[in-house]
């Protein structure tokens, strides 16, 4: 297995494997902001949360994923999940996605430091050659948020996804490499620094 569990610290957040034991604090969570009901994104109901999390352990259990809970240190209160997903061994790739923060923790240092935990993590430890972040065409505020990281857009894939309407997800695909690591290292790091998120 290439994942092993992991614990991540930063200043203000905590990244802890995700148990279903986090189901009740991540319904707390995705409530602030009635999260759900942005159409583009795989944000889970509250009463989808158990199948959400089960279907997260479920693609960790085969090393294809790696969820967290997000922790804001300060109060210990769960504000948000994110995981590794997608990972292919083979080519030391990994994508970063199914992240989503309460609504009062959007716009704050929380995404910056999240992203550079498990940017870190994929380069450091896992040794990834590429990290990919996709989005939906639709979602500009995610889009944006990932440009702001330093990925770069390779491309999009187009009728990438079915969606529920019966219509399809345009995907935006957006990647960091390895030999560009240590700039969006820096980069984040002076960020978070000047409190330029």
């Amino acid at each position: 297995m290439w994942f092993k569990d992991v614990e991540l610290e930063s200043e203000n957040i905590t990244l802890t494997p995700l148990t279903m034991a986090h189901a009740d604090a991540l319904v707390n969570a995705v409530t602030d902001g009635e999260l759900w009901k942005l159409w583009f994104t795989s944000v889970p109901k509250a009463e989808t949360i158990s199948e959400y999390i089960a279907t997260a352990l479920e693609q960790k259990s085969k090393g294809l994923s790696l969820p967290f809970v997000v922790i804001q240190k300060a109060s210990g209160e769960v504000i948000g999940s994110t995981r590794f997903c997608n990972a292919d061994h083979v080519n030391q790739r990994v994508e970063i996605g199914y992240t989503w923060y309460s609504k009062a923790y959007q716009k704050t240092s929380c995404n910056t430091e999240c992203k550079l935990l498990l940017l870190t993590h994929a380069f450091e430890t896992l040794n990834a050659i590429a990290v990919e972040f996709r989005t939906s065409w639709h979602n500009q505020a995610s889009r944006a948020a990932i440009a702001r990281l330093g990925a770069k857009q390779d491309g999009v894939l187009r009728n990438h996804q079915r969606l529920p309407n019966g219509g399809y997800r345009d995907t935006v695909v957006f990647s960091i490499i390895n030999t560009e690591w240590l700039a969006v290292k820096e980069n984040l790091t002076f960020k978070l620094a000047m409190k330029s998120l």
